[in-house]
């Protein structure tokens, strides 16, 4: 990612178009707060309160300030959030990110997933600076991975205990795509 001041696109896909995340958009994180995984994996609050999913907004607006990345929601067509997708300084290794997606239970197996990664990506590699974006799943996780794959990451091998996820070391198959 380039050193100049991070500025957050408004980018369009097929289907999808990765936007700021507002106000507005509090009932798709609380209904996300309610999934068996997604609190889990991500900062998303496990809560049923509108002030911890409003909170949860603001961070993604923080990571602009802080330098640590770009944080998008996912909308559908009529500009309703359904999920987040976000591409993140590794820290210690500056010609990297990683990034990380999730779509809400209620809009899943719709191609929003795919189309959100593959409008990612298609800005990130033009990133100045940027040679890799790295990304991790838990093998079980066959939705997620499919959906790296279809978007063109390259599944490079399985990296043993590599994040605690809810206390527990867990195994992720670590996938990247390579910039031009």
């Amino acid at each position: 990612m380039p050193s100049d001041v991070l500025a957050l696109p408004t980018l369009t896909g097929e289907q999808v178009t990765l936007r700021s995340w507002r106000r507005s958009d509090i009932d798709v994180v609380l209904e996300a707060s309610q999934d068996p995984f997604i609190p889990l994996a991500t900062s998303v609050p496990k809560t049923r309160s509108s002030t911890e999913a409003r909170e949860f907004i603001e961070r993604q607006h923080s990571r602009l300030r802080d330098r640590s990345g770009y944080a998008f929601a996912v909308a559908d067509r009529d500009d309703n959030a359904v999920g987040h997708i976000g591409l993140f300084r590794v820290p210690g290794a500056h010609t990297r990110a990683s990034v990380g997606y999730w779509i809400v239970g209620t809009h899943r197996r719709r191609g929003y997933a795919k189309d959100a990664l593959t409008t990612l990506t298609s800005w990130a590699v033009t990133r100045e600076n940027l040679d890799r974006i790295e990304l991790y799943v838990e093998p079980w996780s066959e939705g997620s991975w499919r959906v790296a794959e279809q978007a063109g990451y390259i599944r490079e091998g399985l990296l043993r205990r590599w994040k605690r996820v809810d206390g527990e070391a867990r195994d992720m198959y670590m996938y990247s795509r390579l910039t031009l």
